[in-house]
């Protein structure tokens, strides 16, 4: 373990180490096969290398004859979404910044790119979760050609770094790097745009003027400013040493992100070469590695959906993590930054107050990460403590300083809050997530009788006619993955939000999903098992609840419980399964998804990850 590491951060990481050791081994020794045996283009029959660099006009030569790396970029461009659309241009500039380090480039294969902001409420929600397999499959399609000797990672969002990085772990033989593009300059002011959703959901806002100011808030390329999953992603690639240091929150379009990707590039020419420096994404992605990730996660008050992306991500690297392992880190790690939903300034005022630098340092001066963790930069983490910059034009790093703003940015020693804000909560409604962070402590626990529903644009229903105007835990069940896929729910977060301010003690309770925008309201979702019967026959808990039955949720105690009699009960009919907006084409990923704090993955399942 690394030197100075606090107790609790070095217990959970050998109990990780300890209960992964067959699958990670066999992760290992099937990756040394790869390695060993999987050709290369060198052994290709030349009609299939002839086939692989045919469109390769300026690069024929040098990939036919073998000189230097040939580089994979698989990108997750579009431009309806706002923090891909600049990876447009990325291609062409990489081959040149390849050709600049003796390599070639090639686009290996796209993968599909979900805007959850667009489906949001909406049928297309229901396929979110399982893009991330999908991105997944179209990886390991695009690195399955053998013309490859790394692979860059063009992707932001939510699904799209775990489905990458899940991809690419199955050619951890070779190495790979994230290659961020950035968030969009900030928009209005947060607080403003969180009291006209309010006022909408009330009533007394106009579609018009709701509009209007979310299109003031999400104006323009780059990824969305609040500190939700997208962004929690690029926090964890840097603490997981996979992006160049620092380069997860500078802006778009800038001259120091243009550095930072030739920077990126020349760094996987070289990692990828014959030198001594190789290093395979395997090695890379080890126990340490996750558990980094989970710290920062937790740290950063970053989004609950990783409550599901972590553990599937540590699954295709042979790792097992699970939701102890969260709770016990999280009893251990101070929160020590606030970004909104948790606070009121985005992700550009957090970089500008000393960002991911400063986090960084401040966990490990602490002994709460991994310094010793195989980065592809090329040293431990330590260089992650340090932020990028020009100097006549060079790109260099200087260390990050002391915090740049006191009320989003705290050192370990004068927490926001003495620990990470994400608790297990169970009892004999399930186990599920309950984000801490993001909810006053006076909140944290509720007794109320429950109102169950099947979908939630019957909650929005309930709220418009007066049914929930008073204490209440509001359940939302069979929307977990294998019922529909499990969305999130945020159409729920105004209504329920109204409810709270009212005076009213109100919770959610749900086999689906809410992730890093959740807000003020507590909640466990991510329930599991879910109402739905598995294969067996086995339903979940929250099949079984009535209304008026009285539900305890309690943080502070970790308790997720009912009074009621849930044995003498039969469960409740689950909705039929929906039609439409390709939901019946993803009937075979929710026919074998396996539960959330596995990973929520029917393609790790089946394939016995």
């Amino acid at each position: 373990m690394s030197e100075h590491l606090h107790p609790t951060i070095a217990r959970v990481t050998q109990r990780i180490v300890e209960r992964s050791a067959d699958s990670r081994r066999r992760y290992l020794d099937l990756m040394e096969r790869a390695a060993e045996h999987q050709p290369g283009r060198d052994s290709l029959a030349c009609s299939n290398l002839a086939h692989g660099f045919a469109a390769a006009l300026e690069d024929k030569p040098a990939i036919a004859g073998g000189r230097g790396p040939n580089l994979a970029i698989v990108t997750a461009y579009n431009d309806m979404l706002s923090a891909h659309q600049p990876y447009g241009t990325y291609p062409a500039q990489m081959k040149l910044y390849a050709r600049e380090a003796g390599a070639t480039a090639q686009v290996a294969g796209g993968t599909p790119a979900m805007c959850d902001g667009v489906t949001q409420g909406q049928d297309g929600m229901e396929l979110s979760l399982f893009s991330r397999d999908v991105i997944a499959l179209s990886t390991a399609v695009a690195l399955s050609h053998a013309m490859y000797d790394g692979a860059a990672l063009l992707g932001i969002c939510d699904k799209i770094v775990p489905g990458l990085l899940i991809g690419a772990l199955r050619f951890g033989h070779l190495p790979a790097i994230f290659v961020p593009s950035g968030p969009m300059p900030s928009g209005i002011d947060n607080k403003e745009k969180q009291k006209v959703r309010q006022l909408y959901a009330e009533g007394k806002a106009t579609r018009a003027e709701l509009l209007e100011s979310e299109s003031a808030s999400y104006h323009s390329p780059g990824t969305c400013t609040f500190y939700g999953t997208a962004n929690s992603n690029q926090m964890m690639m840097e603490l997981m040493g996979l992006h160049m240091p620092g380069a997860a929150f500078v802006q778009p379009g800038t001259p120091l992100r243009n550095a930072l990707t030739r920077a990126a590039t020349r760094r996987l020419a070289a990692i990828a070469g014959e030198g001594n420096d190789h290093r395979p994404l395997a090695r890379c992605v080890d126990e340490k590695a996750i558990v980094n990730a989970a710290v920062g996660l937790l740290a950063t008050g970053g989004s609950t959906n990783h409550a599901i992306h972590l553990p599937a991500i540590a699954r295709a690297a042979g790792i097992v993590l699970d939701w102890q392992d969260l709770d016990e880190l999280s009893a251990a790690v101070p929160l020590i930054a606030r970004v909104y939903p948790n606070g009121s300034g985005d992700v550009n005022h957090f970089h500008a107050a000393g960002g991911m630098a400063y986090v960084i340092g401040e966990l490990l001066d602490a002994g709460l990460a991994h310094r010793d963790i195989r980065t592809v930069a090329g040293s431990n983490l330590s260089a992650y403590a340090e932020t990028p910059v020009l100097e006549g034009g060079a790109l260099a790093w200087r260390p990050a300083g002391e915090s740049g703003d006191d009320t989003m940015l705290r050192p370990v020693a004068h927490p926001f809050l003495p620990d990470g804000g994400m608790r297990l909560v169970q009892g004999n409604l399930g186990r599920a997530t309950f984000k801490t962070s993001a909810v006053e402590k006076e909140r944290w626990t509720i007794e109320a009788p429950c109102r169950v529903f099947d979908r939630q644009e019957d909650v929005v229903h309930a709220f418009s006619t007066g049914e929930l105007d008073k204490d209440v835990v509001v359940v939302v069940r069979f929307q977990g993955p294998r019922a529909n896929g499990m969305p999130e729910l945020h159409k729920l977060t105004p209504p329920l939000g109204v409810l709270q301010d009212r005076g009213h003690r109100v919770a959610l309770v749900t086999d689906g999903r809410m992730s890093g925008a959740s807000g003020k309201v507590p909640a466990a979702i991510h329930v599991t098992p879910e109402a739905l019967a598995t294969k067996d026959g086995k339903w979940g808990p929250l099949a079984l609840l009535r209304d008026g039955d009285t539900i305890r949720l309690c943080a502070e105690r970790g308790l997720l419980a009912t009074d009621a009699d849930l044995a003498a009960r039969a469960p409740c009919a689950p909705p039929a399964p929906a039609w439409g907006t390709g939901r019946e084409l993803f009937a075979m990923f929710r026919a074998d998804a396996d539960g959330a704090e596995q990973g929520a993955s029917a393609m790790l399942a089946v394939a016995g990850l």
